[in-house]
């Protein structure tokens, strides 16, 4: 008689087969945990680089639009005038005779960390500044709370 001739002999091993021991499950249970303790440190990192990736991008887009402006106009948007002279026409003084039918920007980003991009002119490091004051939202600061602006860029 061969084991074919038996049924319960493949009813045995398949029930032995069916599920995973409690010893295969630990051994699955620390190689993920090995592997979370390598991966997570270098992925929670990134977020923040990518955040400040994007204010320098962002940042290079309003400089070039700035750039625009002074070529059409012969001058930089006064402070007083702001950032939104690139968006909107401006209504005060010096108001400009060149001003680009649809403007220099559809519309003025935020930073990454929801606040205004800032512009200074004149700038303290050039003859304007476009920048952002970080995670904090606080001038100065290290890490992610450092200020990024165009001074960076250059």
């Amino acid at each position: 008689m061969t084991t074919a001739d038996h049924p319960n002999t493949d009813q045995k091993s398949a029930k032995r087969d069916a599920g995973f021991s409690l010893l295969e499950l630990m051994v699955v249970v620390v190689i993920l945990s090995i592997l979370a303790l390598v991966i997570v440190p270098r992925v929670i990192d990134r977020p923040d680089q990518a955040r400040a990736a994007r204010a320098q991008s962002d940042i290079a887009a309003i400089v070039s639009a700035v750039n625009l402006y002074r070529l059409d106009n012969f001058r930089y948007p006064t402070g007083a005038q702001g950032l939104s002279a690139l968006v909107t026409k401006p209504t005060s003084d010096p108001i400009p005779a060149n001003y680009a039918a649809n403007g220099y920007m559809d519309r003025m980003p935020v930073d990454p960390w929801g606040q205004p991009y800032q512009y200074l002119e004149p700038g303290v490091h050039g003859e304007f500044d476009v920048f952002t004051y970080g995670a904090d939202g606080v001038a100065g600061g290290t890490g992610t709370d450092a200020d990024i602006g165009s001074w960076i860029l250059q």
